[in-house]
C-alpha cells in the first residue's frame, strides 16, 4: 500500500496547501484508534481551526469536500466520515489494500527496506571487559545493539558495529592474579585468596590451559602460554585473550558480529587522552584546585564540575570515554549509538560536555544513548542467580543453552530496554501461545506448511488476481502488512526493536484469525490463488521482521 498512500498523501498535501498555504508539509495519516472508525485518518483540521479562525469540523468538511474531487482518492478511497471534534476518518476500497500483497511479493525480503543513503553510524555495543563470561545483562544489549544495527541499516544507513573494551586496569590485574593463584594451586577458601579474586570455576580453566601453553586465538588477538606460573604479564595476556576467545563462542553462537574491537589502552598508547587533556585546556575549559585538574562541564547543563586528573596524577574514568568519541567522530562517524547499563546514567553528561568542550565540532547530543537494565532469570518458579561457570551470575550461554537463540533474543527484545524485564525459562520452552517466539514463529511455519501443500511455484503469485480478497479477516490481514514499513522506519528512529516484537505478535494474531475464517486450498482456483498470495505475503513479511531481530523464520515445527 506504500504507492496508494504516497498517491494519497499527494493529495492530502495539495488540499491542504488549498486551505492554508504551507500546510500541506505536514501532511501525515494517523492510524484510527478503533478499526471500526476506518482505515486512515486525518486530524489536520484540528490543527488548522484556530488559525483559520474556524470550528474543527468546518475546516474538516472543506477538507472532506476537496478531496472527493482529486483523482486519488476517488480511486483509492471507499468512504469518508468526519468524527469527534474534527478528526477525518478514511475507508479505504479492497482495491487499495490489496496492493499491498502485491508490494510484499514483489519486494520480498526488501520489503520496508529504504534506498542507501550515503550517511554512516557506529553503534557501539555489548563492551564487555575480558574478565569472564558474559552475563544476561551483556545478553540484553547484544540483542538490542544488534537489531538496532539491523534497524538503521534498512533505513539505508551504512551501520559500522564496535566492540570496545580494556585489557589493562584494575579489573584484569585481579583476573591475572586470579588466575595465577589457581596456576599455582590456590583455590576459593584457601587462606592465601584474596577476597576481590575471581571465584568462577572458568578461572580454573584458564590456568590449567595456561599451564598446558596453550595457543588461544580470539577475533582480535592471539597468544601462546608459557606454562611459567610466575610469567604474571604472560598470564594477563593469556587470560584476555582466553576469555576475549570464550566472548567471540558466545557472541557467534548467539549470531552477533562486530566490525571492529577498539582497546581503550590504545588511547593511551597512542596519546590520544593526552591530546584530549590538553585541548580542553587549551580551551579554557578547565582549572586546577585541591591538586586535580577539573573540567566546567557545568557550562554544559552538568549538576557539578567534574575532576579529570586527581591529585595523584591518574585519569578519572570518563577522560578516555571523552577521547575514544572524539576518535568516533574524526572516523565520520557523525551519528553514534551506545547500548550500556543503566548504570552508565551518570556518565552521558558530562561525556557529552567533553566533548563539546574540546572544540572538535562534535553535535550536542553526541553521542546518542540506549540504556537498559539487567535481566531476571526464573526457572521452575524460582529465581536463579548463581551460574557455575561464572560463580555469581546467569552467563548468556546458560540461558541460551536452556532454551535456544532464537529465544533469548525474541525475549530479550520484547520490552523497552530500560523496563526491568524477568526472563522465565519456562515459558520460553513452552509449545503453546503464550510463548510470543513460538507464537510469531509457528504463524510461519503454518503458512509454509500451507503453500507446501498447495506445491506451485510461490513466484506466480505475486501476478495473481487479487479481487476475491475482499472479506473483513483478509483486509484486516491486509492492513497489518502495509504497516510493516512504517513500523520499521520508527522503531530504527525511537531505537525501539521492542516495537517490532510487538507488531509480529500482531500479524501473527491477525493471520491465525484469516486462517480461521477462511480455507486457503479451496477448489476455486482464482480464489486460491488469490488466498495464496495474501499468506505468502504475510509469510514474507514475518521473515522480514525476524531477522530484524535476529530470529530464525522455521518452515517446520
Amino acid at each position: 500500500m506504500l504507492l496508494v498512500k504516497d498517491d494519497l498523501l499527494a493529495a492530502l498535501a495539495a488540499g491542504l496547501d488549498k486551505l492554508s498555504p504551507g500546510a500541506g508539509a505536514k501532511a501525515a495519516f494517523e492510524s484510527p484508534k478503533a478499526a471500526a472508525h476506518g482505515d486512515l485518518a486525518v486530524t489536520a483540521a484540528l490543527q488548522l481551526a484556530k488559525p483559520l479562525k474556524l470550528n474543527p469540523r468546518q475546516v474538516a468538511e472543506s477538507l472532506k469536500a476537496d478531496l472527493q474531487q482529486a483523482p486519488a482518492f476517488q480511486r483509492w478511497v471507499d468512504a469518508m466520515e468526519i468524527a469527534g471534534p474534527g478528526f477525518l476518518n478514511i475507508r479505504l476500497k479492497p482495491a487499495a489494500k490489496q496492493q499491498t500483497v502485491r508490494e510484499v511479493l514483489e519486494a520480498g525480503d526488501a520489503y520496508g527496506v529504504c534506498a542507501r543513503n550515503g550517511q554512516k553510524m557506529m553503534v557501539e555495543f555489548v563492551s564487555a571487559n575480558p574478565t569472564g563470561p558474559l552475563h544476561v545483562g551483556h545478553g540484553r544489549q547484544a540483542a538490542l545493539g544488534d537489531a538496532i544495527c539491523n534497524l538503521y541499516a534498512s533505513q539505508g544507513w551504512d551501520v559500522h558495529r564496535e566492540f570496545y573494551y580494556n585489557d589493562a586496569g584494575v579489573q584484569i590485574e585481579t583476573l591475572a592474579r586470579s588466575t595465577q593463584l589457581r596456576a599455582k594451586g590456590i583455590k576459593p577458601g584457601d587462606a592465601q585468596w584474596p577476597e576481590a579474586a575471581y571465584n568462577g570455576d572458568y578461572i580454573q580453566d584458564i590456568a590449567n590451559d595456561f599451564l598446558a601453553k596453550k595457543t588461544v586465538k580470539a577475533d582480535d588477538r592471539e597468544f601462546t602460554a608459557s606454562g611459567d606460573a610466575e610469567d604474571f604479564d604472560g598470564i594477563r595476556q593469556f587470560a584476555v585473550a582466553y576469555l576475549r576467545h570464550e566472548q567471540d563462542l558466545d557472541l557467534k553462537a548467539f549470531q552477533v558480529r562486530f566490525d571492529n574491537y577498539y582497546l581503550e589502552s590504545s588511547l593511551y598508547t597512542q596519546g590520544r587522552v593526552e591530546d584530549t587533556v590538553k585541548r580542553l585546556v587549551a580551551a579554557g575549559k578547565t582549572y586546577e584546585q585541591d591538586g586535580a585538574l577539573w573540567l566546567r562541564t557545568t557550562e554544559y547543563g552538568d549538576d557539578k564540575d567534574r575532576v579529570m586528573r586527581k591529585s595523584d596524577g591518574t585519569y578519572t574514568y570518563f577522560v578516555p570515554d571523552v577521547a575514544y568519541h572524539v576518535t568516533k567522530f574524526e572516523r565520520g562517524f557523525h551519528k553514534a549509538v551506545n547500548i550500556q547499563g543503566t548504570d552508565h546514567h551518570g556518565t552521558i553528561a558530562r561525556v557529552r560536555a567533553g566533548l563539546q568542550a574540546v572544540g572538535a565540532g562534535i553535535p550536542q547530543g553526541f553521542p546518542d544513548y540506549v540504556l537498559h537494565t539487567m535481566v531476571r532469570v526464573m526457572r521452575g518458579g524460582e529465581e536463579v542467580k548463581i551460574s557455575k561457570r561464572a560463580g555469581s551470575y546467569v552467563t548468556l550461554r546458560d540461558l541460551v543453552e536452556w532454551t535456544s537463540k532464537d529465544a533469548v533474543r525474541f525475549f530479550l527484545l520484547s520490552r523497552k530496554p530500560d523496563t526491568e524485564y524477568t526472563f522465565d525459562v519456562d515459558l520460553a520452552l513452552a509449545q503453546n501461545n503464550d510463548n510470543p517466539v513460538y507464537y510469531v514463529q509457528y504463524a510461519h511455519a503454518r503458512i509454509r506448511s500451507v503453500l507446501a501443500a498447495w506445491g506451485g511455484d510461490a513466484a506466480t503469485l505475486a501476478q495473481a488476481d487479487l479481487a476475491p480478497l475482499d472479506s473483513a479477516p483478509a483486509q484486516a490481514l491486509m492492513l497489518q502488512l502495509a504497516k510493516y514499513p512504517e513500523m520499521l522506519a520508527a522503531a530504527a528512529t525511537d531505537f525501539a526493536p521492542h516495537d517490532v516484537t510487538f507488531y509480529l505478535r500482531d500479524l501473527a494474531s491477525a493471520y491465525h484469525s484469516y486462517y480461521d475464517a477462511e480455507r486457503i486450498l479451496v477448489d476455486d482456483e482464482p480464489v486460491r490463488r488469490a488466498r495464496l498470495a495474501l499468506v505468502a505475503a504475510t509469510a514474507q513479511v514475518l521473515r522480514n521482521g525476524l531477522a530484524m531481530l535476529g530470529v530464525g523464520a522455521p518452515d517446520k515445527m
